[in-house]
């Protein structure tokens, strides 16, 4: 005999055309184009690479947790701030190093680079400074400049 029940209309999953910002997030370092710096300079990693072992290895260490949370879900412990006024859309790696001193990459979500399978974690700066001390309106605007010059090319220069 068969069933008098109906079927509930059941929604088709609508295909994907670009990253989400649910899916694990691939870090990338922006590396800047030959246009703009002959030497193709990394801001990011090269800050990275400056600092004292123990704080790369605990910003790495955030890096890999942040993106695979992925960030949206990630709960920062003061590591992975969202930062806000002129910074906003930005996001910031804390980390507190020797002598009490502050280590800070500059990240950005993006989720429009072309190419990519993976939203992009991209680290496009890094800075430090004494502890107690604010970084310059000026180390904010270049940091907004280089995140400018990322996003000014797609496919993105990245590292």
């Amino acid at each position: 005999m068969a069933s008098t029940k109906k079927r509930k209309n059941t929604a088709t999953p609508s295909a994907r055309t670009r990253p989400s910002a649910d899916d694990a997030h691939e870090i990338v370092y922006f590396k800047r184009h030959v246009d703009d710096d002959s030497a193709r300079a990394e801001p990011g990693r090269d800050a990275l690479k400056s600092w004292p072992t123990s704080v790369r290895a605990k910003a790495n260490a955030v890096l890999i947790a942040v993106a695979t949370a992925p960030p949206k879900r990630f709960a920062g412990g003061g590591y992975w701030e969202a930062m806000k006024g002129e910074m906003s859309g930005w996001f910031e790696v804390r980390i507190d190093g020797p002598k009490r001193h502050h280590y800070r990459l500059f990240c950005l979500l993006d989720y429009e680079a072309k190419e990519q399978q993976k939203p992009l974690l991209v680290v496009v700066d890094g800075r430090d400074k004494p502890f107690r001390t604010t970084l310059s309106q000026a180390d904010y605007a270049d940091v907004r400049s280089m995140g400018a010059e990322y996003l000014s090319r797609n496919p993105r220069s990245i590292g």
